[in-house]
């Protein structure tokens, strides 16, 4: 059982998942995109968001019970996938991160819509963010980020920081084996994002920080240039490496 978290910014925002509200064709339409996705994650994503997928049961079949993966995600590194109405506000956003609870929507995209959505649904936010919080690093990362951002107004700031947050929770890439592989919810989601870096059509650099906050992010195009670590304890020293020069007061990329 999860403990209760107050979250004033996010509270208008939580709602339940009514699950017995879905219907055989969401459930086909689920099952289709996994299917349509698996072949080429058992081959490209990251061991960890494969050993995640494994560990919380998510299912090929039909759409997930949002409770039951909270159940099992709650005792591997505390964190809980919480139902929201849609698009949040980023106060209310950082907020829920900070507290370890993933605003997770509930809606899923049509059958005429399996390729994309411009809004992020259900598919995107389980299937595609989820199996990564059972990793302790990473989750321990996903959480600093939030309690950092939630403690800063400046929006200029913000934008930055949000960089990282692009390049590693959405967009990210890490080498294992000698091969690049994926871990970001943009790239796990999409098979044409997917495609853009398997079959070598975007430059992967090494990540570095000062690199990573000096590159726009561009929500409009395919990705040109990425940014692979080496490891998960990369992203959560750089979180610390980006506190740290905050509470100084310099500039971000210095």
């Amino acid at each position: 059982m999860a403990t209760t978290v107050e979250l004033p910014k996010a509270a208008s925002f939580l709602v339940e998942q009514d699950y017995a509200a879905y219907t055989s064709e969401q459930h086909a339409v689920w099952a289709e995109l996994v299917r349509r996705r698996m072949p080429q994650l058992e081959q490209h994503a990251a061991q960890e968001y494969l050993d995640g997928f494994e560990s919380l049961c998510l299912p090929f079949d039909r759409l997930p019970n949002l409770a039951a993966v909270s159940a099992k995600l709650q005792t591997r590194t505390g964190w809980n996938t919480t139902p929201v109405s849609g698009f949040m506000p980023a106060p209310a956003f950082f907020e829920m991160l900070a507290a370890r609870r993933f605003p997770t929507t509930t809606w899923l995209r049509s059958r005429d819509s399996l390729e994309y959505t411009p809004e992020p649904d259900i598919f995107h936010d389980v299937f595609g963010h989820v199996p990564m919080h059972a990793h302790s690093v990473f989750a321990d990362f996903l959480a600093h980020y939030g309690q950092v951002c939630s403690r800063i107004h400046d929006e200029a700031i913000l934008e930055r920081i949000g960089r990282v947050f692009w390049y590693t929770v959405e967009f990210g890439l890490i080498r294992q084996a000698g091969q690049v592989k994926v871990y970001g919810s943009g790239l796990i989601s999409s098979n044409a994002e997917c495609s853009n870096v398997v079959h070598l059509d975007c430059t992967v650099r090494p990540f570095v920080l000062d690199e990573v906050l000096r590159t726009p992010v561009k929500v409009d195009q395919m990705h040109s240039l990425l940014f692979a670590i080496e490891s998960f304890d990369e992203i959560y020293e750089a979180m610390h490496t980006l506190e740290a020069r905050i509470k100084r007061g310099s500039r971000l990329d210095d």
